[in-house]
């Protein structure tokens, strides 16, 4: 009995042909067909006028603060998330449904409203923004306030990358490495982290690609001031689209090239991420 038969007989779903093409109709509905419209929007302009939009300064500006501010973010989300699972993973503690539970909401919780309770938070009359305030630092209106929105609604994509390799990894590994002599410090970069390396690649694109695109969160607490470079690729974005003059084609061009860079990170991060599976495979 050949391959393709036995796999035939083993499939719970019956009907390959007819699965493959909902398959093939959903993707093409809700991610190919809304993607190629942002293609044909942003070809409407002339080559010209697309590199004219793209090398205005207030738009470079832009794009180098989404970027900077959303890969300062992913690396923050690195460290606290792996430390978050690893808690989650490796305690007992009266509360940690609750707290697992929570990693969730800013999945559920509306951008906007996230954006709104942290400028509350963190301006100059919140609690947290006054205490930063004492120290020289200023939250709300400044790149250091992208960076904090970027970090709230990337964390949950790390923690829930790393959290079930660790639940598959043996705690005796660690113990046989202390064992043997290694320090803490020596377990973890030799034991642990060649282990959940690969999916904290995966977490890391995902918080990095979402920072640069977002828009809700970040909106209020950037202050979108050009003079003080915390105006975002999405916010000049939506102003094309709700100015008096409608520009769908620069708003699309804008959109194609943020997809781009979106598309290269996540491209290498996954080259990365292989090339590190099959390491760690091997």
């Amino acid at each position: 009995m050949s391959k393709a038969k036995a796999n035939k007989k083993k499939s719970i779903i019956p009907g390959f042909g007819l699965s493959l093409g909902i398959t093939v109709a959903m993707l093409s509905l809700i991610i190919l067909i809304p993607l190629a419209s942002v293609l044909a929007y942003s070809f409407r302009l002339s080559f010209t006028d697309f590199i004219d939009l793209l090398t205005r300064p207030n738009v470079v500006q832009a794009f180098a603060t989404s970027v900077s501010c959303a890969l300062v973010a992913a690396l923050i989300n690195c460290i606290f998330g792996v430390l978050l699972a690893w808690v989650l993973v490796r305690y007992d503690f009266p509360g940690k449904r609750l707290m697992d539970g929570m990693i969730e909401l800013p999945f559920a919780l509306p951008t906007a409203v996230a954006g709104i309770t942290l400028t509350k938070m963190y301006s100059d009359n919140g609690f947290l923004g006054r205490a930063l305030e004492r120290i020289g630092i200023q939250a709300a209106y400044s790149k250091v306030g992208i960076i904090i929105a970027m970090v709230f609604i990337g964390i949950p994509f790390v923690t829930r990358a790393i959290q079930p390799v660790l639940e598959k990894l043996s705690p005796s590994y660690e113990e046989a490495s202390l064992m043997l002599g290694a320090s803490r410090l020596t377990t973890f970069w030799k034991v642990i982290f060649p282990e959940i390396k690969p999916a904290l690649l995966t977490g890391f694109g995902l918080a990095l690609a979402r920072g640069i695109g977002e828009y809700g969160s970040v909106i209020y607490i950037s202050g979108n001031s050009e003079k003080n470079g915390t105006q975002v690729v999405s916010y000049i974005i939506m102003q094309k689209l709700n100015s008096g003059n409608v520009d769908y084609e620069g708003a699309a061009a804008l959109a194609l090239l943020l997809l781009v860079i979106s598309f290269t990170m996540l491209f290498f991060i996954n080259v990365i991420q292989y090339i590190a599976s099959r390491r760690t495979s091997a």
